[in-house]
Parts: C-alpha cells; sequence; structure tokens
C-alpha cells in the first residue's frame, strides 16, 4: 500500500505494510526483542521490493545487507500486533540504497512518534560472480518513486 505523507512541506511516497508480531518475538520483559525486531523489517521489505509483479524482484536473488541502524524510542509489545510499518528511500547510488522505516503499533495515529527509527543499506549483488552489480534502469526508475526528498 502506498500512501503519501507531508513533512515540512514537502510531499513523501511511501510504502506502508502491515507485519503480525509472533509471541516468540517478545523477550523476557514482554517487548520485541531487537534480532527480532530486524527479521520484522526484513518482512515488512518483501511485499514492497521483492515480489514478482515489482521491477526489483531481481535483487530477491542478489542483494546483501551492507548496514543496518536500528533506534528505539519506545517499546513495542505483542498487542501492538499488527505493526504498522513505513518505508521510502533515503539514498540511492549506482549499487546500493539505503531504506528507511518508521515503525508504529497498529492503530496508532500516523502523525504519532514512531517507536522504531530504522535504517538498511542494501547492495545489487550477482551471485554467480560474487560481486556487487549495478541496479539495471527498471530497478533505479522504480527505486527512485520512493526517493525522500
Amino acid at each position: 500500500m502506498t500512501s503519501v505523507d507531508s513533512l515540512n512541506g514537502k510531499t513523501e511516497v511511501r510504502f506502508h505494510t502491515k507485519v503480525e508480531v509472533r509471541w516468540s518475538d517478545m523477550d523476557a520483559f514482554q517487548h520485541i526483542n531487537h534480532a527480532r525486531m530486524v527479521t520484522l523489517l526484513e518482512e515488512a521489505r518483501i511485499p514492497w521490493l521483492f515480489t514478482d509483479d515489482r521491477p526489483t524482484v531481481r535483487l530477491r536473488s542478489g542483494c546483501v545487507l551492507a548496514d543496518l541502524r536500528v533506534q528505539y524510542k519506545g517499546q513495542l509489545r505483542h498487542e501492538d500486533s499488527p505493526l504498522d510499518v513505513s518505508m521510502w528511500i533515503d539514498r540511492l547510488r549506482a549499487v546500493d540504497f539505503t531504506v528507511g522505516y518508521e515503525v508504529r503499533a497498529g492503530g496508532a495515529d500516523p502523525d504519532s512518534p514512531p517507536a522504531v527509527i530504522a535504517s538498511t543499506q542494501l547492495a545489487a549483488f550477482d551471485i554467480d560472480t560474487q560481486r556487487l552489480r549495478r541496479l539495471d534502469a527498471a530497478e533505479r526508475d522504480y527505486l527512485s518513486l520512493w526517493l525522500a526528498d
């Protein structure tokens, strides 16, 4: 699902998806464990970038994670499921791109502060040659639709 958000007078297109929290995602303190949050971010990316009908489907068989940053601004618990995850492209370069994330509890006001702010830098990778590859024109065009100003 896409949405257009206006932030500080700028318009951004973001991909929104819902991600279900599993009971096993909780830690001893009853909030989502860090490693599980990283997995939930990955699950949020799949319908946006890696499904058959996306120009970026080729990344499904060749994409490496180059950098990951996660900031926790609040707790998320099992009862906050499904989480609302919004994503956009922060940076787009020849072989890589950076995805920005905001994660809120399910049902939270979209204008409320996110509980999690994250980013992942993903690089296109050729499995056969074991080298980074350039993003092709269709991939770049699709990713640029989501590029933040």
